[in-house]
């Protein structure tokens, strides 16, 4: 009885298992998923983040990159790519419109692989905190996914300059929210266009 409530407190003070949530052992960007920013039960806490269990109790990445190897993200191991991970073109063909881009995992962890984890949040947490800026100031309840995916593919200095032009004409006007989100959509979707990328 003694070692179990002693394994209990082990559990409650072990340290977590990766130090950024916000991005997937497999390379996804967590940080910029619909879910990472839903309330309530359904909210998803980011790869291995509180909770991360209970919700992905078998998540084959996080046995072999992070409990086997003790390393953050697949692009760190010498082993990567291993057979767990599809083509680019696969990735492109299975990939949903409500989650973290899938076409992003090859690139994200290949960066990492050059240039390193720090660099990459540094960057990843540059394009967390303009969708938080298009969330907090231009989302209608029904862009969110719109905004996420937004994020994850458009270059971050396109970003800025949708935002800088949404908040430009919304100036002092009194828009409701469902117009500052349709001038918004317009925009990266503009933008988007321009740099053959698909947002919807």
């Amino acid at each position: 009885m003694m070692r179990a409530c002693g394994d209990r407190a082990m559990r409650k003070t072990a340290a977590p298992l990766k130090h950024f949530p916000t991005l997937g052992a497999c390379g996804l960007d967590c940080g910029l998923c619909p879910r990472y920013y839903t309330a309530g039960k359904s909210r998803c806490p980011g790869c291995a983040g509180p909770g991360f269990a209970a919700k992905h109790p078998s998540c084959s990445f996080i046995t072999c990159c992070v409990k086997k190897k003790g390393l953050e993200v697949c692009g760190q191991c010498p082993e990567f790519p291993c057979p767990k991970f599809n083509s680019a073109e696969e990735y492109r063909a299975t990939e949903s419109s409500s989650y973290p881009p899938a076409r992003k995992i090859l690139p994200n962890l290949h960066f990492i692989r050059r240039c390193g984890v720090a660099h990459f949040v540094r960057q990843q947490r540059r394009r967390i905190k303009l969708l938080e800026s298009m969330l907090s100031g231009f989302d209608d309840g029904r862009t969110r996914s719109f905004y996420c995916r937004a994020a994850a593919l458009l270059d971050s200095r396109v970003l800025e300059g949708a935002l800088r032009a949404a908040r430009r004409e919304v100036g002092f006007s009194s828009l409701d929210v469902r117009a500052k989100a349709n001038l918004l959509r317009a925009l990266l979707n503009e933008r988007a266009d321009r740099e053959g990328i698909e947002l919807t």
